[in-house]
C-alpha cells in the first residue's frame, strides 16, 4: 500500500518519496470577485441599457403628471421642470445610451477592453449619484450636481479616447470632440438654469439634440446599410461616400448657426441648411433599400427612425417659414421617433448580438417599436389641430409601454451570461 503524504504545516507536506512539497494554495473567491465578474459587469451596454431605459420610464412618468398639474415628483429638483425633463431624456437617458454603445462598440473596432468590473461600478454609481442629484438637488448642491454628471463625462470620454487613439483608429476620433461637445453643452444646460436663465438652457438644450442628430447620422451611416445589406433579403444597398461628407459638413454647420444664433446677431437663420440636411438624409436612405426590410423589425424600425431624422430636421426648417409649423413639435419628431425609436431598435438588436443570441426579437418588441413612431407622430400632429395635452399624453404613454417592453424582455438577457453557441 503506497503511503500517505505527512502534512506538516500549512504549505507543506512531506510526500511519499520522502521529499518536501509546497502546496499551491487555493485562491479563495470573495464576495467582491463575485459581484465584479457579474455578467452584468462585462461591458457598459449591459447596466447602461438597462438603467437608462429605467430612468426614461420614470421621468416620462414624472413629466406626464407635471402636465396635468401634479409635479409631486419634480418638487424637490432645483431644475425648472422643462429643464429637467429635456435634461433627464437628453442626457439621463439618450447621452447614456450613446456612450455605452460606443464603449462597447469599441472594443470591436479596437481590440481593446472596454471598461468593465470594478472600474464600470463606479463609472456607474457616479451616473447614479448624479442622477440622484439630478432629482433631488436643493440650492446648496447645485455645483455637486454639475461636477458629478461632469465627472461621468469626463471619464467614459478619456476611457473612449485611450481605446481609440492607443489602437490609432482614426475613423474612430470624431466621436472625441462630438462627445466633448455634448459634455460642454450639458454643463451648460444645468448651470444656466441654476442660475434661473431657463432660455438659455432650452437653446443650448435644443442645440444638443442638433449634435445628437449628428451623433446618429454618422452611426447610422454606418450600421444601417451594412445591417441591411446583411439581414435584409434582396436588398441592393448601394455605398453613399459623396452624401455622407455633404451631410456631414450642412450638419455641423446648422447646428453651429442654431447654437450662435442666440449669441451673435446672424443677417440669415440655419431654416435652409436644416432643410437641407433633412433632405440629404432622405437620399441617403433611398440607397439603403428601406423598402426591402418590410419583414425585418429589426431593419424596419432603424428606417423608420432614421426617416423621422429627416422629416424632423426639415419641419425644424420650415419652422421658421410657417406658422403652422412649431419648432419644439418638429423638435420632437427627432427626439422621440429618432432619438427613441433608433434608441430603441440599436439596444434591442445590440443586447442580442453582444450575448451571443439571435437577433430575433419576440413579437412584443415589434408592437413597442410601433408604439414608439405612433407617440412621435401624435406627439408632433395633435398639437397642430388644438390638442397638445392629449398629444402629449399618448406621446409619454407610448414611451413608458414601449420601453417597459424592453425592460420585461431584456433583463434577463443582459444580467445573465452570454450564450454559448
Amino acid at each position: 500500500m503506497a503511503k500517505q503524504p505527512i502534512k506538516l504545516n500549512s504549505k507543506t507536506i512531506l510526500n511519499s518519496d520522502g521529499q518536501l512539497s509546497q502546496i499551491s494554495p487555493q485562491r479563495t473567491v470573495g464576495l467582491t470577485d463575485t459581484i465584479a465578474k457579474h455578467p452584468l459587469w462585462e461591458l457598459a451596454f449591459r447596466p447602461w441599457f438597462i438603467a437608462a431605459s429605467l430612468l426614461s420610464c420614470i421621468s416620462m412618468l414624472a413629466w406626464w403628471l407635471a402636465l396635468t398639474g401634479n409635479d409631486i415628483m419634480l418638487s424637490n429638483s432645483s431644475l425648472s421642470p422643462v429643464v429637467w425633463h429635456i435634461h433627464e431624456m437628453l442626457f439621463g437617458f439618450g447621452a447614456t445610451i450613446a456612450v455605452g454603445f460606443l464603449l462597447t462598440a469599441a472594443q470591436t473596432w479596437t481590440g481593446k477592453q472596454s471598461i468593465h468590473g470594478w472600474g464600470l461600478i463606479a463609472l456607474t454609481l457616479i451616473w447614479l449619484v448624479a442622477r440622484g442629484l439630478i432629482w433631488f438637488a436643493t440650492d446648496g448642491l447645485q455645483w455637486l450636481t454639475v461636477g458629478m454628471q461632469s465627472l461621468w463625462w469626463l471619464i467614459s470620454i478619456t476611457y473612449l479616447a485611450m481605446m481609440v487613439v492607443t489602437a490609432k483608429s482614426q475613423r474612430n476620433y470624431q466621436f472625441i470632440p462630438l462627445l466633448s461637445m455634448m459634455m460642454l453643452l450639458n454643463i451648460g444646460v444645468l448651470l444656466s438654469d441654476f442660475a434661473n436663465n431657463t432660455a438659455l438652457a432650452l437653446h443650448l438644450s435644443r442645440s444638443a439634440i442638433l449634435v445628437f442628430g449628428l451623433l446618429v447620422g454618422i452611426v447610422a451611416g454606418r450600421v444601417i446599410p451594412f445591417f441591411t445589406g446583411r439581414g435584409a433579403q434582396h436588398a441592393k444597398v448601394a455605398a453613399t461616400p459623396m452624401l455622407d461628407k455633404l451631410l456631414l459638413i450642412s450638419t455641423v454647420i446648422g447646428a453651429s448657426v442654431f447654437l450662435l444664433g442666440y449669441f451673435v446677431p446672424l443677417p440669415f437663420t440655419p431654416a435652409s441648411l436644416l432643410i437641407l440636411s433633412g433632405t440629404l438624409h432622405l437620399m441617403r436612405q433611398y440607397f439603403w433599400a428601406p423598402l426591402a426590410t418590410a419583414k425585418v423589425p429589426l431593419l424596419w424600425s432603424l428606417h423608420a427612425s432614421y426617416f423621422a431624422l429627416a422629416i424632423g430636421l426639415i419641419g425644424l426648417g420650415l419652422s421658421y417659414h410657417v406658422e403652422t409649423i412649431r419648432f419644439a413639435d418638429a423638435l420632437h419628431m427627432i427626439t422621440v421617433g429618432t432619438i427613441g425609436a433608433m434608441i430603441l431598435a440599436m439596444i434591442s438588436r445590440v443586447s442580442l448580438g453582444h450575448t451571443g443570441r439571435a437577433l430575433s426579437v419576440h413579437r412584443n418588441m415589434i408592437a413597442a417599436f410601433a408604439l414608439l413612431l405612433i407617440g412621435a407622430v401624435v406627439r408632433v400632429a395633435l398639437p397642430s389641430v388644438g390638442q397638445p395635452i392629449l398629444g402629449w399624453q399618448l406621446s409619454a404613454g407610448c414611451w413608458i409601454i414601449a420601453f417597459g417592453l424592453f425592460l420585461w424582455h431584456y433583463i434577463p438577457i443582459l444580467t445573465a451570461a452570454r450564450a454559448s453557441k
